[in-house]
């Protein structure tokens, strides 16, 4: 019977098998830090490349007169020795065949993580710290392709120790002819040069050391068969200090470098290998391009050809500017990374809350998240194993995502660009996914109601985070356009409710009336007239088609417990889907139409995102539209009906692996009053984590503590390090965007929200007694909580004015 693992403690055994950190910047492309020590999943040309894992370790051999030399890893891990593509050849990983230290445990605090390693042959004890650059406020500074590798080793024994350090890598992009490798002062750098038709080739990766005598080997032994490892491991093994590099023009596989030292008694030495990249074009060009009588070669509708090109490529023209500007850099980055580490880690919140959070961040740092060389950020859904997924920015699942706009409102507030400009044609109607390189995009049929919606809200969420009223002023009139299209579009006879069919997250359309779309759409209502009256416009009817919504959707789509939908397909401007539907309607499809309305629908279902509007109303700090006892009540249904402690005999014909089995998790719908339909809508059967962690958030800020960690829990015991990487929930695609939404858990737990518009920062929390939680801003990052029954807040960071707290006790509410 396996361990259970400590939520936000160490990981180790079994629970270190899938573990892959992610380190690099955001948009900048990564590597992954296993739970072992090991790298691997490197993804360094603005695309995922999950299981690229090109030979590249480090060692330590220790001098005696027996040496000791072992690599500085843990355990391989027994799911890499069958069971993968070409596991019958009997190779995987290269170095997976030498001797590396008996045990590993793993910490991370992020963007840190830890591994120390166990070996009693080893007279030295070694620690691996793992990090990369991240500085709320600083998306420069956090977007850097750099990842950092410590090594820290410690005598403990009574004699003076002799070693010698060595790292070895393949060159990552390529061995072939136009590959080389070169020797520097402190280490080296691998190159391809890109061919004249294919200049996404051009990639450069260095490693370097800050140590005086270290010794480069660019000359890896040419030979076939397994000849070049086993040369390097016999210089590991003999303590040898090799140099020097090829003269005969032919092509090294690779390169080595050897770090001598010797250790007195009790004394440490740690040995910093930093680890760049530089690949400044892609091959990577999304989406339809608008037809464009431009002649400007700057114009990306009269350049077809161009590919994204990541931020770091426009600030530094090669591997020389990006190592120069570490050099200069890496200690204050450091020591801004670890202040938030620090800061993020003080506090009290449940250990459960504090992993999921912390442990999804780690999405900033995957290729599911890029960058435009102008600072604009543009994202994928997730990644497959190869590709980003689903592309474009997408409206509607970043809408849960709520670290960015705290984190980095600077990088949101571009998406908000994106979508109200280029994303936006002249009738308000907003395209959900975006082209890259970012340009205006053809017009798709549909637009997804939760998208456009909610993009409203998080304009407001982001104008009260930034304080910036001009800014909202000049996206004004863009905004009000994209409601008025809304209106136009789903609520033509201003009933204040979506009746028309509806586009969302779910890929499908919603027939009729429901809760969730109509809940998106009464949100963007109130914050369209708190926006409207802050810069002295008029909008009658945004208030009146409010309160209508809310008294329709409070009495028409309630039945007394939750919210559902009123599935209708006739009588609309839509027509009724046809045989010739994109969506397959099939003449047996048409007959279940006759009978139970459309495909894809959830009636008088449960659904776990049917107040997902009010939710997103809530973090945007938009206040109430809808009924508070309602929402409380619809949300306890969810938890009553949707959370399934042990899903082995649920029946699942859709994606079963996000959970299956004995494991817990949250369905996406239920039908406990009956009335499943026959083809419910496509995804109803799973469990999310994003939508778990935004029912858990929304049952914490509704008082239901308990409830809301009963789902944050069963996530995290599924992603323990056994089956699944804690650093890595995946939907459709691996560091899928949506989970970011564990983020608002913190608010969920504190009601903590800070104003910059009025200057207040409010404080509600839903937890008894003093506390600690972590605060961000768009001026600065701190402590906040209650000591001793009285509010406070800790800067640790910049500055976070504020005029007063507004401070609401929990046993006062």
């Amino acid at each position: 019977m396996s361990k259970k693992h400590r939520y936000n403690q160490t990981y180790t055994n079994e629970h270190l098998n899938q573990i892959a950190f992610p380190l690099g910047g955001i948009g900048a492309g990564m590597m992954c830090l296993e739970g072992t020590g090991a790298l691997s999943h490197f993804s360094l040309r603005g695309k995922p490349n999950v299981f690229n894992t090109p030979l590249t370790f480090s060692a330590l051999c220790v001098k005696g007169e027996t040496n000791v030399a072992r690599v500085l890893e843990g355990p391989v891990p027994k799911h890499r020795v069958f069971g993968h593509p070409n596991a019958g050849s009997g190779q995987n990983r290269a170095n997976d065949g030498l001797p590396r230290c008996t045990g590993a445990v793993f910490k991370a605090r992020f963007p840190f993580a830890t591994i120390t390693l166990k070996d009693a042959t080893l007279t030295l004890k070694t620690t691996i710290t793992g990090w990369s650059p991240f500085v709320p406020g600083d998306a420069d500074g956090s977007s850097l392709p750099v990842a950092v590798m410590e090594y820290a080793f410690a005598n403990t024994s009574d004699k003076p120790v002799e070693a010698v350090y060595s790292f070895h890598s393949a060159n990552v992009f390529g061995t072939d002819e136009r590959c080389s490798i070169t020797r520097t002062a402190d280490g080296f750098v691998c190159r391809r040069e890109p061919a004249d038709d294919a200049p996404w080739e051009d990639g450069s990766y260095s490693a370097t050391v800050k140590e005086s005598d270290v010794s480069v080997s660019a000359q890896w032994f040419r030979g076939g068969w397994f000849d070049p490892l086993t040369m390097i491991w016999k210089s590991v093994a003999d303590g040898a200090t090799p140099d020097g590099e090829f003269t005969d023009g032919e092509p090294s596989r690779g390169a080595s470098l050897y770090v001598p030292f010797t250790l007195p008694p009790g004394k440490k030495k740690t040995i910093t290998l930093n680890l760049a990249w530089h690949a400044p074009i892609s091959d990577i060009r999304v989406g339809a391009d608008v037809e464009c009588g431009c002649s400007s070669d700057s114009c990306d509708e009269a350049a077809p050809k161009r590919t994204h090109s990541p931020w770091y490529a426009g600030t530094f023209p090669d591997i020389a500017a990006v190592k120069a500007y570490w050099k200069r850099s890496a200690a204050k980055l450091r020591r801004k990374s670890k202040a938030f580490g620090r800061c993020f880690h003080d506090t009290t919140l449940p250990d459960e809350v504090v992993e999921a959070i912390s442990a999804n961040l780690s999405i900033l740092k995957s290729p599911t998240v890029m960058r435009q060389p102008d600072g604009r950020l543009w994202t994928y859904e997730g990644c497959t194993d190869n590709e980003g997924c689903c592309h474009g920015s997408c409206t509607h699942v970043w809408n849960y995502a709520q670290a960015i706009p705290h984190l980095f409102p600077d990088l949101e507030r571009t998406l908000r660009r994106t979508e109200f400009h280029e994303s936006q044609d002249e009738r308000g109607h907003q395209e959900y996914r975006v082209s890259l390189p970012i340009r205006s995009t053809p017009a798709h049929e549909a637009a997804p109601a939760d998208g456009q919606c909610g993009g409203i809200m998080k304009m407001y969420r982001d104008w009260r985070i930034s304080g910036d009223t001009e800014w909202l002023r000049s996206m004004w009139p863009r905004v009000r356009q994209s409601l008025d299209y809304c209106i136009e579009l789903w609520d033509p006879d201003h009933e204040g409710v979506l009746r028309e069919p509806q586009f969302n997250t779910y890929d499908i359309f919603f027939w009729g009336r429901n809760g969730m779309c109509t809940s998106f759409y009464l949100g963007a209502l109130k914050a369209a007239v708190a926006m409207a009256d802050a810069l002295g416009d008029d909008a009658p009817l945004y208030t009146e088609l409010l309160d209508k919504g809310r008294n329709e959707m409070e009495s028409d789509l309630w039945n007394g417990k939750y919210f559902f939908q009123k599935i209708q397909w006739d009588g609309l401007r839509a027509k009724p889907p046809s045989v010739e539907e994109p969506g397959g309607y099939s003449p047996e499809a048409l007959a279940i139409m006759e009978k139970e309305g459309p495909k894809y629908q959830y009636g008088d279902g449960c659904l776990s995102d049917g107040v997902l509007g009010a939710w997103l109303g809530m973090v945007c700090g938009v206040g109430e539209f809808l009924d508070e006892q309602k929402v409380e009540s619809h949300l306890l249904a969810v938890y009553e009906h949707n959370f399934r402690e042990d899903l082995s005999r649920h029946a699942n014909p859709q994606r079963p692996t996000y959970a299956l089995g004995d494991e817990a998790g949250l369905l996406l719908c239920s039908w406990p009053r009956g009335g499943e339909l026959s083809l419910p809508f496509v995804y109803s059967n799973e469990v999310w984590t994003g939508i778990e962690y935004q029912v858990a958030s929304h049952l914490m800020a509704l008082g239901h503590v308990d409830k809301g960690l009963d789902i944050v829990r069963a996530v995290r015991d599924r992603y323990d390090g056994r089956w699944r990487n804690p650093f890595d929930e995946y939907e459709c695609g691996h560091w899928y965007a949506r989970a970011l939404s564990s983020y608002a858990m913190i608010q969920g737990l504190t009601g903590v929200r800070y104003d910059a518009v009025d200057k207040v920062l409010h404080l509600a929390p839903r937890i008894d007694g003093d506390f600690r939680a972590f605060l961000c801003t768009a001026t600065g990052f701190g402590t906040v909580g209650v000591k001793d029954g009285e509010p406070f807040v800790e800067v640790k960071s910049g500055t976070i004015p504020f005029d007063r707290i507004a401070y609401s006790p929990r046993e006062a509410r």
